[in-house]
């Protein structure tokens, strides 16, 4: 099944979790100091991750996910 979901860049994520905060499914995790999408079934595409990302970091693309 196919999900709009945030995808991460690396090099632009301070690690600052403001992403983790924003999101209030908890999606995203900081995992070495870098947020990590732990639960995508619960992403609503909210955007919200997306939003409060100082450095633009996460967009969102449609991914695949295991049913």
């Amino acid at each position: 099944m196919k999900m709009m979901l945030p995808v991460v860049d690396p090099d632009l994520c301070t690690a600052c979790g403001l992403c983790c905060a924003a999101c209030p499914y908890e999606v995203l995790e900081m995992v070495n100091d870098l947020a990590v999408v732990t639960h995508p079934k619960a992403c609503k595409d909210l955007r919200a991750c997306e939003r409060a990302c100082p450095t633009g970091a996460i967009t969102m693309e449609e991914l695949e996910v295991e049913d």
